[in-house]
């Protein structure tokens, strides 16, 4: 059987795509990615697009000098990680996230977020 390349192109474009959705990747964050807010949290939680490995998933968050303000190991509910927070001054903080979705892929991110002063 042979078919022809704009047969072929047509039939890629219309397949599902499974790779890109074999990852869980971070959907939205509490407080959002690059946000200001008025107020600091007591909580941040992060929202993945699939589902969690609790025992190989973590999250720290740190202040402008490196200090850890997070409260140690997060709690993680299907594809919510949370973690409570130190009081925090204003100031900017940083959240790096490393995450194992139940189907055993990784990814890791980070991403920032202002305490107004």
């Amino acid at each position: 059987m042979r078919i022809s390349i704009p047969a072929a192109a047509i039939l890629l474009a219309v397949m599902p795509s499974t790779g890109a959705q074999a990852h869980a990747f971070l959907d939205h964050a509490e407080p959002r990615v690059g946000s200001t807010v008025p107020t600091a949290p007591r909580e941040l939680a992060l929202f993945y697009t699939q589902n969690l490995e609790p025992a190989f998933s973590s999250v720290e968050v740190s202040d402008a000098n490196g200090a850890r303000v997070d409260l140690g190991k997060p709690t993680i509910s299907a594809s919510t990680m949370r973690v409570g927070l130190k009081p925090l001054p204003p100031g900017t903080y940083r959240v790096r996230w490393h995450v194992l979705s139940v189907d055993t892929h990784t990814t890791q991110g980070s991403f920032t977020f202002h305490v107004k002063q």
